[in-house]
């Protein structure tokens, strides 16, 4: 099972101002802030990482907060929703919440039999808390106000808007070891069975449904997790042979990814579960420091002045 995709690893997005978006997942949605570095090409730009205590792969969401940048537009060839797992009965703790803070949010809905809340982030990126109908053990991150009996436990689902279905199927199916599970109309859940959480991908089939723009409120790419660099490889191979483009490896500081653009127009990422967050950083003190890659070290007094201050 090992050498398998072990369902999402993480999720990136763009935001717009950077003290926003912690404000937002940090305080209003309880995640913990598991790493602060920035983005490796843009270094003036934060990269922002989310997720549960130990930043296990399956709760991690990321985000480059470009200040000005325009806003982005939901459409076909795009993760459109991000799916989160929360506790049975914590839905009306969220309506709540989320009232009292001035949320864009729906009453509650039910999809393929779980009860589901569509909110939007402060850029307008679609979230949905969704209670699992499978057991989800993990332990969410606690805060003051939000503790286990409410908190996100990490991600539920992808949902990706595509014209034309089958060709991003065949990858999940063929490629990324997932299988179809249930349809409802032009909703296609595929599931993953290596891994208990974080394994799902609704595909939306929209035949007429313009692209959408990837911008400000968007998902940036979606990555699908294995244990290690060996099993990265190995699909790099696999997806070399379908005749897709594939990147060499690439050394993200905290794993290591490969990047290709699946047939209906997704950015998706393989990354590995090696050598994770607490490379530079203890546990402790996880998204407290601001953490460099070594080729921008010797930039740090001029970053640290450049940087928006967010706590």
């Amino acid at each position: 099972m090992e050498d398998q995709i072990l369902g999402i690893h993480h999720i990136t997005a763009i935001a717009g101002n950077a003290k926003r978006n912690y404000d937002f997942y940090t305080n209003i949605l309880g995640l913990r802030l598991v790493k602060k570095t920035v983005n490796f090409d843009d270094p003036e730009t934060y990269h922002f990482y989310y997720g549960d205590k130990h930043g296990t792969p399956g709760t991690i969401l990321t985000f480059f907060p470009w200040e000005n940048i325009m806003t982005g537009r939901r459409g076909a060839r795009q993760a459109t929703e991000i799916g989160y797992s929360v506790p049975e009965n914590s839905l009306d703790f969220w309506l709540k919440r989320l009232e009292d803070h001035n949320v864009t949010y729906n009453k509650v809905a039910e999809k393929f039999g779980e009860p589901y809340l569509t909110l939007l982030d402060p850029d307008g990126l679609k979230l949905e808390l969704t209670v699992s109908k499978t057991a989800d053990n993990r332990l969410p991150w606690e805060t003051d106000e939000i503790k286990a009996e409410n908190g996100l436990k990490g991600f539920h689902n992808i949902t990706i808007n595509t014209n034309k279905m089958q060709p991003t199927a065949d990858v999940l199916t063929g490629v990324l070891g997932y299988r179809l599970l249930e349809q409802h109309v032009n909703r296609y859940r595929f599931i993953n069975d290596n891994v208990d959480n974080a394994n799902i991908v609704d595909l939306v089939e929209v035949p007429g449904e313009i692209a959408g723009h990837v911008a400000g409120g968007s998902v940036h790419h979606v990555a699908f997790r294995v244990k290690n660099e060996e099993i990265l490889m190995h699909y790099r191979d696999k997806i070399e042979a379908l005749g897709l483009h594939i990147t060499e490896k690439i050394d993200r500081n905290y794993f290591y990814s490969l990047y290709f653009r699946e047939p209906g127009g997704v950015l998706f990422e393989i990354a590995t579960d090696n050598p994770g967050f607490t490379v530079d950083e203890s546990l402790e003190e996880l998204g407290q420091n601001l953490k460099l890659p070594a080729k921008y070290e010797s930039f740090r007094a001029s970053l640290e002045t450049t940087l928006p201050k967010i706590n």
